[in-house]
């Protein structure tokens, strides 16, 4: 049996309905290149810019969110200054390093979530992130 390649950045924008732009295709293959990754804006641009790819921060910025709305990537709010780009789109939930801004997933099958309120007429529960905090152990 042949493995399948793996989809190009190309393929994977058009089929989120995305055109394939050349900022588009060169953020993208920085993006997933590297397998399931958290990384915030910042850091993309920076990769972007050690990898020669004139883009700007507002342009990063821009085209995560288009990701993120077209389902190729998530949000994860882990601190109130600063948002998380997630690659990995399953269910599955975090550990967040303080004072280290690391960000850990945690396989769905490991945590179990019970109870969940009843969501108001008309609305359905989409997803819930859970995210866990740790630090060093104090002495």
């Amino acid at each position: 049996m042949v493995a399948e390649a793996p989809l190009t950045i190309e393929v994977r924008l058009r089929s989120a309905g995305l055109r394939p732009t050349r900022q588009r295709v060169a953020l993208g293959d920085l993006l997933f290149a590297k397998g399931d990754r958290h990384l915030t804006v910042e850091e993309l641009h920076e990769e972007a810019v050690q990898a020669g790819v004139p883009v700007s921060l507002a342009t990063v910025y821009n085209t995560l969110h288009q990701f993120t709305e077209a389902g190729m990537i998530r949000v994860l709010a882990v601190e109130s200054a600063k948002t998380y780009f997630d690659t990995n789109v399953s269910d599955h939930h975090h550990f967040f390093v303080e004072g280290e801004n690391d960000v850990l997933d945690i396989p769905v099958s490991n945590l179990t979530i019970g109870n969940l309120p009843e969501p108001p007429e008309g609305l359905e529960i989409a997803h819930v992130d859970v995210v866990i905090r740790l630090r060093p152990k104090r002495r």
